[in-house]
C-alpha cells in the first residue's frame, strides 16, 4: 500500500529557509518519480519539481518560480523525499503536497498523495 506523508511545514520569513519532508511507504523512493506540487488559496494546483527515477537518470525539474532557490533530494535509506527552500518569497505561500504516478520516468498523472503541509512566508 503506497502512502506518502508530508512534514515540516511552518512559518518563514521572507528570505528564509524550510525543508520539508516525505515519508514514503509501499515503494522505494529511488524508483518512482517524484513530484512536489502546492496549491495556494483561490490558485490551481501547481507542480514546481519532479525528480525521475534512478532508471531515468535520476534528474530533477524545476518550474521557473523555483529553480535556483529550491533542492529536492531523497533518502533511500528511510525512503524519504525532500524538499529544500531557500531564500523563499511571500508568493512561495502554499500548501505542499508530494506525489506520485507509480511511474520512473514522469511525474504526470500522479495518482498517490500526501496530505499537505502549509508553508506561509511572513514577516
Amino acid at each position: 500500500q503506497v502512502q506518502l506523508v508530508e512534514s515540516g511545514g511552518g512559518l518563514v520569513e521572507p528570505g528564509g529557509s524550510l525543508t520539508l519532508s516525505c515519508a514514503t511507504r509501499g515503494f522505494d523512493v529511488d524508483v518512482y518519480a517524484m513530484g512536489w506540487f502546492r496549491q495556494a488559496p483561490g490558485e490551481d494546483r501547481e507542480q514546481i519539481s519532479c525528480i525521475f527515477g534512478f532508471g531515468h537518470n535520476g534528474r530533477t525539474e524545476f518550474d521557473n518560480s523555483v529553480k535556483g532557490r529550491f533542492a529536492v533530494s531523497r533518502d533511500k535509506a528511510t525512503n524519504t523525499l525532500y524538499l529544500q527552500m531557500n531564500n523563499v518569497r511571500p508568493e512561495d505561500s502554499a500548501l505542499y503536497y508530494c506525489a506520485t504516478a507509480g511511474d520512473g520516468s514522469t511525474c504526470y498523472g500522479a495518482r498517490w498523495w500526501g496530505q499537505g503541509a502549509q508553508v506561509t512566508v511572513a514577516s
